[in-house]
């Protein structure tokens, strides 16, 4: 998905600021308001990622903190070991409420700006998700520890997770801005957006928002049909593998 340009970028603030804070008894009433460039990040079969511009005010001399996090669902670490040169999975551990995206963008480091409570209630930074082992029977903390580490290296790896925060801009006393960026692999689903106001390490205001990220065309019809039909799916792959194979075979003993 291209990029928006400047021009557009522009032409939202100017929007935003025209429409919600045109009063200024709401701009009392709420200190902090944030709006995202675009609701909806639409996955085609010529997606390559795309970037969404999240803005809004604040009040002067506070913090902005920002975490973006996808759909939570199940998900199994292994660990391999080497045996006779032959790298296997002798363990693994499954966790619950794992995000399947998660960033983070602050308007400085967020060891500064927010007490170590903050942080680890609301899962500020990758270090304080709320990673939840299943049948862990027989493991210690430390254990459990370097399977939750694994994990978020794998995420990271993909793309999918935050390595570092990213930078939210002051633009002038009060307006801030921050680019999220999301991969071609970021999954669909209901993403929450959470923006944080913070002074002195606790949180002064907060809002919360919803971004969709949707499969649509033909890429959609497949997946739904993956989804739905997974065993007439998985046959009809098959087939088409064999297909494939067979007519690769008639024109190479042509050839």
């Amino acid at each position: 998905m291209r990029r928006p340009g400047p021009g557009l970028e522009i032409l939202a603030v100017l929007l935003f600021l025209t429409t919600g804070l045109g009063a200024d008894s709401r701009a009392r009433a709420d200190t902090l308001v944030a709006d995202l460039s675009q609701r909806l990040i639409a996955i085609t079969t010529a997606f390559v990622g795309a970037d969404v511009v999240l803005f809004g005010t604040s009040d002067p001399d506070h913090d902005i903190v920002v975490t973006v996090q996808g759909p939570r669902t199940s998900q199994i670490v292994r660990r391999k070991e080497q045996v006779a040169a032959i790298w296997i999975n002798r363990e693994n551990l499954a966790f619950d409420n794992v995000p399947t995206y998660y960033a983070v963008a602050s308007s400085g480091p967020l060891d500064k700006v927010a007490s170590p409570d903050v942080r680890a209630r609301l899962e500020l930074g990758t270090e304080n998700l709320k990673l939840k082992p299943l049948d862990a029977a027989g493991l210690d903390i430390g254990e459990i520890a370097t399977f939750q580490d694994a994990l978020v290296r794998n995420k990271q790896r993909q793309g999918l997770y935050s390595i570092k925060a990213t930078p939210v801009n002051f633009i002038g006393p009060r307006l801030f801005r921050t680019t999220m960026h999301f991969p071609a692999n970021v999954p669909p689903g209901i993403y929450q957006v959470q923006v944080l106001e913070l002074q002195s390490g606790d949180v002064t205001d907060a809002q919360r928002s919803a971004l969709v990220v949707s499969k649509v065309g033909v890429e959609a019809d497949v997946f739904d049909f993956a989804q739905q039909q997974s065993i007439l799916y998985g046959l009809l792959a098959v087939a088409l593998s064999a297909s494939l194979g067979w007519l690769g075979g008639v024109i190479f003993r042509r050839g």
